[in-house]
């Protein structure tokens, strides 16, 4: 049995560190219900933005713009968005898995895949397993929406150039706290184009009247396309990592209480013990001086 002194210095190590994960937990949960918000009223806007504009894509010439371009996908580009700091349970991990399979079904397939990296987490597991041609670390700190528009700049001209044909982006999906999705969106081109008119919900073939034509709102359109769906990602992630850090401190905290309840038991064992030891010693000693 460890003497006393190393039960001690155990429970004094795990109290210690429940300071930490409490003080974690508190701190994501702060960031947590901010960012939380901001993806909130960010979702609808995203969702009807969507809408509108899969519903143009249906009217239009796919030859109307370079973003609506649907070639033989040959050469793909993936965003992968992970956090840039750890200690958040699986929400890293499901994504990089998530992502490891993506890659590995394209690349069976004869395709050419090519990563861009947004969070420190994600670039530093691919960088010597896939070809990462960009790459954005400590960015959810504090971020805005030119985050978005920045590297939205950085796929965009390359697609219209036919440097590569299409454009994933994976990145976890907010649901709650305890739970966060690794989704696949293909941006380039849109999902919609290519699909028979039989399978598109009728109410997307509703004959709207637009003013200016809808050629010239794609051109206006499809770059924010770009930006509305980055920033959700990129609010989704911060979100879910900051709900599954607390959710991990919340756990971890508990589990520090745990084990301090067990070493504590321990604790009052060997104590009782070496109180047992010194009493047997007083008796043995009292009845050899009696029989002395």
């Amino acid at each position: 049995m460890p003497s006393l002194k190393d039960i001690k210095r155990k429970v004094g190590a795990v109290q210690k560190t429940k300071q930490i994960t409490r003080a974690m937990n508190m701190v994501a949960a702060s960031k947590f219900k901010s960012a939380q918000l901001k993806m909130e009223n960010f979702r609808p806007y995203a969702g009807k933005f969507m809408d509108v504009l899969n519903s143009l894509a249906l009217r239009v010439d796919t030859m109307s713009h370079p973003l609506l371009a649907v070639r033989d996908p040959r050469k793909i580009r993936v965003i992968c968005m992970t956090s840039d700091r750890g200690l958040c349970g699986g929400f890293n991990t499901n994504l990089i898995k998530a992502t490891e399979r993506f890659i590995k079904d394209k690349t069976s397939d004869g395709k050419d895949i090519a990563l861009i990296t947004v969070g420190r987490k994600g670039r530093d597991f691919f960088r010597k397993k896939a070809n990462i041609i960009a790459q954005k670390a400590d960015v959810f700190g504090k971020f805005d929406m030119t985050l978005a528009v920045s590297i939205a700049d950085e796929v965009i001209p390359p697609f219209i150039k036919e440097e590569y044909d299409e454009l994933y982006l994976i990145y976890n999906q907010f649901v709650n706290v305890s739970v966060q999705k690794p989704t696949v969106v293909r941006l380039f081109p849109l999902p919609s184009i290519g699909q028979e008119t039989a399978d598109v919900d009728p109410d997307r073939l509703l004959d709207y009247s637009y003013e200016p034509s809808e050629e010239a709102l794609m051109q206006r359109l499809l770059p924010m396309y770009v930006h509305v769906l980055v920033y959700r990602a990129l609010l989704e992630t911060s979100a879910g990592e900051n709900g599954a850090r607390m959710a991990a401190m919340d756990n971890a905290t508990s589990n520090c209480e745990d084990l301090i309840r067990s070493l504590t038991l321990k604790m009052n064992k060997a104590r009782q013990a070496a109180i047992t030891a010194e009493l047997m010693d007083i008796v043995g000693g009292t009845e050899a001086l009696s029989k002395g």
